[in-house]
């Protein structure tokens, strides 16, 4: 039976994967949080690698916390990018495929077309940065690093944007949301599922093992406003709650936030022949989850 690292394992798309596990009874999984194994620390992994035989390392595990991150600059970088690095350094040592997930934060510039995986990156702010540079490390040193980067994620795990819609919602009579901030939401348990479903076909032969070499784009399909998003939400539980659009100007961060960061999909389809989900339909699958 072939082993799964997994970092990262308590956050959105980690617990997705634990979630799905139970699917793939022909895989074994090792979900770890910084409890079992620090990824900041080489010891720590060395020591997970001489206790497991792992096939593959899909790495989740990140500093997410977009605002915070520009008062704990050397945390981020610690977790964001020495982080990858250790785990690149691990698995060329022990020839294994890292998949690796990313941000669509690495594009933020007056672009309003969707990125493609070539495209330049302008990162602004700490965990942008650091997301890129762990990003770039990864890749010099592990030649089998995939680099999946995602938009917008939420799930029926964790705090996110849809849970904080839906209490929100329900506590006032209108909100006021972003209307010029445009991307995609991404249900993480769409994305865990891409991501095993690439594992399973490699395991049945139909795909190599070297596919899982450098950057690709995964989000569900469409686009939206975090306003359209807002409103969906608000319909689809039927929830009586005004929603209001408002510029970025009025509800400033400490972190910029990309004007636009819609995600090209179609390396990843033509490389893989996946059918990537709508956003709404992501929507309702979550809705019914959490339900």
């Amino acid at each position: 039976m072939k082993k799964i690292l997994v970092t990262g394992a308590n956050g959105q798309v980690g617990s997705e994967l634990q979630y799905l596990s139970k699917n793939y009874p022909n895989l074994e999984f090792i979900f770890t949080d910084v409890a079992e194994m620090d990824i900041t620390k080489t010891e720590s992994i060395a020591a997970m690698f001489a206790k497991h035989q792992f096939e593959y390392v899909i790495h989740c595990a990140a500093y997410t916390a977009v605002d915070k991150a520009e008062e704990n600059e050397e945390l981020a970088h610690k977790i964001n990018v020495i982080g990858s690095k250790n785990l690149a350094q691990s698995c060329t040592l022990h020839h294994i495929p890292l998949i690796q997930l990313s941000t669509d934060y690495v594009y933020h510039n007056s672009q309003n077309t969707p990125f493609k995986e070539g495209d330049e990156t302008n990162p602004q702010g700490v965990y942008a940065k650091t997301k890129l540079e762990g990003d770039e490390i990864a890749l010099k040193i592990h030649p089998n690093t995939m680099i999946l980067r995602t938009s917008w994620v939420y799930s029926s795990f964790g705090h996110n944007f849809v849970k904080t819609m839906i209490r929100l919602g329900t506590e006032r009579d209108s909100l006021n949301v972003v209307f010029d901030q445009i991307g995609t939401p991404t249900y993480a348990r769409d994305l865990a599922e891409a991501i095993l479903i690439l594992i399973d076909e490699i395991e049945e032969g139909e795909i190599d093992k070297s596919e899982l070499s450098g950057v690709f784009h995964y989000s569900n399909e469409g686009v939206a406003s975090w306003y359209d998003f807002a409103v969906a939400i608000m319909e689809l539980k039927e929830i009586d709650c005004d929603v209001y659009p408002i510029v970025s100007a009025k509800y400033p961060t400490p972190a910029a936030r990309p004007p636009f960061s819609v995600l090209d999909k179609a390396k990843f389809r033509d490389t893989f022949g996946l059918v990537i989900p709508h956003w709404r339909e992501g929507l309702i699958r979550c809705l019914e989850a959490l339900n």
